[in-house]
């Protein structure tokens, strides 16, 4: 991590456009040679953020991916910005369209569920376990790969994750109610089954829809 003095900072951001903001101040920049600064501030004094900042975190999960083969943004640089009190990480966009904006252009989504539960199933047999993973933070590429953005809230183990795991993963992808109407809404069997053939778990169709209805899962 970096520190990145005032003037430096304010160089940086001079131009752009503020994305996401709160009360606090900006939390996302897109700066004008088309690159993002992602602001985290620390929102309490003793927190583990304090020992593993959000914006490190962020770093070390576009590494993670990376080695994992899996699209993601191209970190620059991860700042401390004493003068605003932040963290912040530099990084290059990972090109293309998140799939919510894609779900409903009938020509583009007729392939995309079963794209998207085969790239699910990837994740969870390469040990991925984003807590943020929905149709906004799943891009497709213009090279028509799927990856992932806003990753700070992501981990990697070496080992693909358990059951229990990947139920609770199911579980934050169907919490928005249009994401779980697009999945599953129609014809659920598609999108489950294609998730099952790719991970090749020994479980029936009936099965992981009786599991996913006991963590409320299956429910919109």
């Amino acid at each position: 991590m970096q520190a990145l003095d005032h003037n430096a900072y304010l160089a940086l951001r001079d131009g752009a456009q503020v994305l996401e903001a709160d009360r606090f101040g900006d939390k996302v920049l897109h700066l004008r040679n088309g690159n993002f600064l992602k602001l985290f501030r620390r929102k309490r004094l003793l927190t583990s953020a304090a020992l593993f900042p959000y914006a490190q975190r962020f770093a070390d999960n576009a590494l993670a991916l990376q080695q994992r083969e899996v699209p993601c943004p191209r970190v620059i640089a991860v700042y401390r910005i004493k003068s605003i009190r932040r963290d912040a990480v530099y990084y290059a966009p990972l090109e293309g369209q998140t799939l919510r904006q894609l779900f409903d252009k009938p020509n583009i989504a007729a392939n995309l569920r079963t794209d998207l539960a085969e790239f699910v199933a990837k994740l969870h047999s390469k040990g991925v376990y984003f807590r943020s993973l929905h149709l906004g933070n799943i891009v497709l590429t213009p090279n028509h790969a799927l990856g992932l953005i806003d990753i700070a809230d992501l981990k990697c183990q070496r080992s693909a994750l358990s059951m229990g795991k990947r139920l609770r993963n199911f579980q934050h992808m169907l919490r928005y109610s249009q994401d779980h109407q697009w999945l599953l809404g129609d014809n659920p069997v598609e999108f489950l089954q294609s998730y099952l053939t790719c991970s090749r778990l020994n479980m029936d169709v009936l099965t992981l829809q009786q599991k996913l209805a006991s963590t409320g899962s299956a429910r919109p």
